[in-house]
């Protein structure tokens, strides 16, 4: 979610339009999905946090509930205090509101702290996915490293027995020589990639070192500092 996106569902247009209004006085401005309950689809996805303003009593619930349903945080401004209670009462994590004159600066703040709250949990989500996916890709690194001595020793057995064969001439047939041949150079090109490997676990240390010399440097002029 790089940019939120704030749902409001109202059969008034102008509690939308207040809504989108006073937001853009604030530091953050989400994206809005305005809607009607008549053109509610029913259930929505994606978005951070969803406001519901004045709407019919017999849509009331249509759109309440899968929302309600969702871990996403659900503001609902009611117009009468009987309207309140029922909401209170059937979905009671909604934040209910009632429509009095300062319901825009205590909705406003509330809602763009929750849709502050909602970026950041998916950029935790985001970060411990790549985080997993490293860990898997180092996971199997370490198991080729682990490995490569065992790879190195039949490749060697491979490369010595392709040049026995090969060195005794009229021993082979012109086709087993050339598949003797492929079997050698491919031999030599694993060879090489785990050759490759090896370096990279070299040039790997040589800058954890240098990260780890800086890291002193830094701690002792912070002491120092001190």
């Amino acid at each position: 979610m790089d940019h939120p996106t704030v749902l409001v569902i109202s059969d008034d247009v102008e509690f939308s339009r207040s809504i989108t209004t006073r937001w853009q006085m604030e530091r953050h401005v989400p994206t809005f999905t305005l809607l009607s309950g008549d053109l509610w689809p029913r259930s929505i996805d994606n978005f951070a946090v969803a406001i519901v303003g004045p709407l019919r009593r017999e849509v009331l619930s249509v759109v309440l509930e899968p929302l309600h349903s969702t871990q996403q945080p659900l503001f609902c401004i009611c117009q009468d205090a009987s309207t309140a209670q029922l909401v209170r009462e059937r979905w009671p994590r909604t934040s209910v509101l009632r429509c009095d004159e300062n319901w825009l600066n205590v909705l406003i703040p509330a809602a763009g702290e929750a849709v502050l709250r909602a970026a950041a949990e998916a950029r935790a989500r985001s970060s411990e996915e790549a985080c997993a996916t490293l860990e898997r890709q180092a996971m199997l690194g370490r198991y080729m490293l682990e490995m490569r001595h065992g790879l190195n020793n039949a490749l060697t057995s491979l490369l010595g027995n392709s040049d026995l064969l090969l060195i005794e001439p009229g021993s082979l047939s012109a086709q087993a020589r050339a598949q003797i041949e492929t079997i050698r150079n491919m031999t030599l090109r694993i060879h090489e990639v785990l050759q490759r490997f090896s370096s990279i676990e070299k040039e790997m240390t040589v800058v954890a070192q240098q990260v780890e010399r800086d890291s002193g440097k830094y701690r002792v002029a912070a002491a120092a500092g001190d």
